[in-house]
């Protein structure tokens, strides 16, 4: 990396559209391009016009022959462990797309290929580079909340299934539906508002009801079905996530559901509480006061703002790392694993109709949940 410009040189695996997401933040921030892998031809093609960057179809060649300082993988899930394993080897930072892995003995093994290279990996969970966010970790900080004990977090879509026949509703490719898709951001908010507790056990149901049905898939969705169309993964799961010192997270999550769509946080505290939305930059508080009488108080934050939220916010996270040298103390890789441990625990749970136990020596190996 140049230190006369702090220009981070960023190679990119995965070139569709998270790809192109994180290769025009870079090159807005400041950052030069210099490569992408991606083994369809025509999306190479447009990659190498869009960003004037040499391309190739197998990664690893591009990791030999150019000269970078970071690498972003945003390929299917089944494919992160590779790119991002042969990449932390070359002592790259890197910044991968949730979720970590498609299994948890894949995101095992990218931990630790991960604390011993030389290089960083940080976890794209961007709905936490929020105001709302922001301004409530600020508050917590300064014990406005007292101990977190209870979160209700939901992500609920009416019409939201991404195209059946494209790799997010084959669970070769993905891992899972949609837990591991948009649940995943649920899981992982919810335990960075708790300040990321242990996990100690899951109770879940997860189903699968709506996969099928044409009028369920999101009316927004840039994939279309094919002839070889897959659908083998929930579609929907509820979950009551028991933490440290009887500390809980109850999630919802939905593709799709019969109900109004829904990303509410509500967050208890044994001092105050609060409201917002994932992704969103309201924040409501709940207090009570003695003032006069007895009484509770509502108040809205307004007016928060950041210079760049979302995956705006989460590649500037990353790259400005990159220029310190210096792993971010956000979104990292055991954070992630943490994050991966629970969507196993979900799984677990659904398939067998009982508790599922979390801790490194309960969950490691349990990746394959079809054993």
């Amino acid at each position: 990396m140049s230190k006369a410009t702090d220009s981070v040189r960023l190679g990119v695996v995965g070139l569709g559209f998270m790809g192109q997401t994180h290769a025009t933040n870079a090159r807005d921030l400041g950052h030069e391009i210099v490569a992408g892998a991606d083994v369809v031809a025509e999306t190479r093609e447009e990659f190498a016009r869009s960003y004037d960057a040499a391309t190739y179809e197998d990664f690893e060649e591009m990791y030999r022959t150019e000269s970078l300082d970071a690498v972003a993988v945003s390929t299917p899930n089944s494919f992160h462990e590779a790119a991002v394993v042969a990449a932390l080897s070359h002592d790259y930072d890197v910044l991968c797309e949730k979720p970590l892995a498609d299994d948890l003995a894949a995101a095992e093994r990218m931990a630790t290929a991960a604390h011993e290279s030389e290089g960083f990996c940080m976890v794209n969970f961007h709905n936490r580079i929020m105001p709302a966010v922001e301004v409530f970790k600020g508050y917590q900080e300064e014990g406005r909340f007292g101990d977190v004990t209870a979160i209700q977090a939901n992500y609920v879509r009416s019409r939201g299934i991404p195209g059946v026949g494209s790799w997010f509703t084959n669970e070769e490719l993905s891992g899972g539906g949609a837990v591991i898709d948009i649940g995943v951001h649920a899981i992982d908010l919810a335990l960075y508002l708790m300040g990321f507790p242990a996990v100690e056990e899951v109770s879940a149901v997860t189903r699968t009801e709506f996969g099928n049905e044409d009028d369920y898939v999101d009316p927004d969705d840039w994939y279309e079905a094919t002839d070889e169309a897959v659908f083998d993964v929930e579609d929907s799961a509820t979950a009551m996530i028991r933490c440290a010192d009887d500390r809980t997270i109850t999630l919802e999550v939905a593709w799709a559901a019969n109900q109004a769509e829904t990303r509410e946080f509500v967050v208890r505290g044994t001092d105050a509480g609060a409201k917002l939305e994932l992704g969103g930059e309201e924040l409501a508080l709940f207090d009570a006061g003695r003032q006069g009488t007895d009484h509770l108080v509502e108040s809205q934050v307004v007016d928060a703002s950041l210079d760049h939220t979302g995956w705006a916010g989460s590649d500037k996270l990353f790259l400005d790392a990159v220029v310190r040298g210096q792993a971010p103390e956000h979104n990292t890789i055991d954070q992630a694993l943490t994050v991966q441990r629970v969507i196993d625990a979900i799984y677990r749970s659904g398939e067998s109709g009982t508790v599922a136990v979390v801790g490194e020596d309960d969950a490691a190996g349990s990746g394959d949940r079809t054993e």
